[in-house]
Formats: C-alpha cells, sequence, structure tokens
C-alpha cells in the first residue's frame, strides 16, 4: 500500500471546512510591539516540542492556502489597547491567508481569532498558563479551543484542554481511556509519548481515524521505505521477466528439439519404406 498517498487522501478528507476570514492580512501596525527580547523557549526541552509539534500542523495544514499557523508571536486581540496581548507557543487560525508572514497577529484587522492555541508548560508561566490564561483565551479573545502540555519528563505528566460549549460556557476536555484529547477545531486526536532519548514528552497529533501526523524525519523515512519497496519490486518484475524468457526460451528450444525428432522420425520411416519396397523388388526379379 502507498502510505504517503493513503495519508494525502485522508488528509483531504478530514480537514475542517471553514468559511473565509472578513479581514485582511497585516504584517504589522505601527505602535504594536512585537518582539520583547525572550527567547522562543524556555528550556530545550520545549523548543523540541514546539518545534517538531508545529512542524506536524504546519505540514498538516499546508494543503488550505487559508489556515494560518503562527509560534511564539504577538497576538493582539483588543484594537487600540497595546496591553492585551498573548505570545501562545503554536496557534492556529482558519479562513485567513496562510502568507504572508507576521510580525504579530490582530484580530480585528484579520477578521479572526485562533481556533485552537497551545501552550507547553514552563516553570515561569505555568500557574498563568493554568488559570488565567484560560479565561483570557476562551473568553476574551474567543477561542474555541486552548490546550496546555508539560513536555518535560523529569516533571509530572499534565495534559488538559478547555473549550467553550454552546451556551459559552468554559468547560474542560474530557479525555478518553489512553488519556488523548479530541480537537474539534482542529479535527485532531492530540495524544502525548514519551521519547526516551530526549527525555521530551511529546504532545502529538492523530488523524480521527488514529493515524499518525508524522514528524518531518518520520516522512523522510518513510519516503525512503516506499523508495527501497518501489526499488524491489522492479527487481522482482525484472526477475520475473527474466524467469518467463528462460521459460519461453526452454519452450522453444523444447519445441524445436520434438520437431527436428519428428521430422528424423519421417526421415527413418521414410527410408525403411525404401529398404522395404527395394527388398520386395529384389525378391519378385529374384522369382
Amino acid at each position: 500500500m502507498d502510505i504517503l498517498n493513503d495519508f494525502a487522501f485522508k488528509q483531504k478528507k478530514y480537514i475542517p471546512v471553514f468559511p473565509k476570514a472578513n479581514g485582511t492580512p497585516t504584517v504589522y501596525i505601527e505602535g504594536y510591539p512585537f518582539e520583547d527580547d525572550e527567547p522562543m523557549a524556555a528550556t530545550g526541552f520545549h523548543g523540541l516540542q514546539i518545534n517538531i509539534f508545529s512542524d506536524q500542523i504546519s505540514r498538516y495544514f499546508a494543503i488550505d492556502e487559508h489556515i494560518h499557523i503562527g509560534v511564539d508571536n504577538f497576538i493582539y486581540y483588543r484594537e487600540g489597547d497595546i496591553t492585551k496581548f498573548v505570545a501562545p507557543d503554536v496557534y492556529v487560525v482558519f479562513g485567513v491567508d496562510k502568507y504572508p508572514l507576521r510580525r504579530s497577529f490582530y484580530t480585528w484587522s484579520e477578521g479572526a481569532v485562533p481556533g485552537a492555541v497551545f501552550e507547553f508548560l514552563s516553570d515561569s508561566t505555568a500557574n498563568q498558563d493554568r488559570h488565567e490564561k484560560v479565561r483570557v483565551y476562551l473568553v476574551d479573545m474567543g477561542v474555541q479551543e486552548y490546550f496546555i502540555h508539560q513536555p518535560e519528563m523529569a516533571k509530572p505528566a499534565e495534559f488538559c484542554g478547555w473549550r467553550r460549549d454552546a451556551s459559552g460556557d468554559i468547560v474542560e476536555i474530557v479525555p478518553d481511556a489512553r488519556g488523548g484529547l479530541f480537537s474539534e477545531a482542529l479535527n485532531l486526536w492530540l495524544r502525548w509519548e514519551e521519547d526516551e532519548t530526549t527525555h521530551v514528552r511529546l504532545l502529538r497529533p492523530y488523524l480521527p481515524d488514529g493515524t499518525p501526523i508524522t514528524t518531518s524525519m518520520e516522512e523522510e523515512h518513510l519516503r525512503r521505505q516506499e523508495q527501497d519497496l518501489r526499488l524491489q519490486e522492479q527487481d522482482l518484475r525484472r526477475q520475473e521477466q527474466h524467469l518467463r524468457r528462460q521459460e519461453q526460451h526452454l519452450r522453444e528450444a523444447a519445441e524445436a528439439r520434438a520437431a527436428e525428432e519428428a521430422e528424423r522420425r519421417r526421415e527413418l520411416e521414410a527410408e525403411l519404406a525404401r529398404l522395404r519396397a527395394q527388398i520386395a523388388n529384389t525378391q519378385n526379379e529374384s522369382r
């Protein structure tokens, strides 16, 4: 089976349907700072988690030009108030142009807010992420879903999510038996796994049917595997063709030998008939 083509089919099937936003892609608005001199990741654990997760999400949603993925840049959510901003680790906005890249994201200018926001817990912001930001994201900004995750394996596992229900109340997303959370906004399952090599507890996205969204390295590995399989199949076809040619040659040789033997038999029978006739003539003459 062609794994990558099979995944591409599912990808088109499962990507959410959404309306186009009524705003304009905005790279920068004068007067709104777009950097704070803080490093992107609090630790190497966070850096690896952010890079891998944003890469997976970005590649998955790359087929739709109206899905924007943001990584650790400011989101301003109230026009005229530069204090009303957040800088989530990863966020996904539906209905806005993927490009151009923005220095910051301005919700009123774009005419949209993120559908899903992700924060990866660090010591300096964990308390804020668990409590204050739940209301900021879901109520003040109007984000559909908000998730937090602890990527450092040395710390207790912590993966939670919230959304607003039909009445507008904030509700915690109930995990399944394996601790996974389903994102209605992304139409994806979210689960974590421990990587003993890096000691990172990686949050990973999965399709609704459980198919994992690969990392770039995993996808490259799959491409190489499929290329190796294609080469093996081509080699097998060449061997089969060689065997068929050999069988054809053997059949042709056998048929040629059979034809030669039949001709030789006819010649011998003709010679035998001639000799018998000659003998019969000789006997008749002797009488």
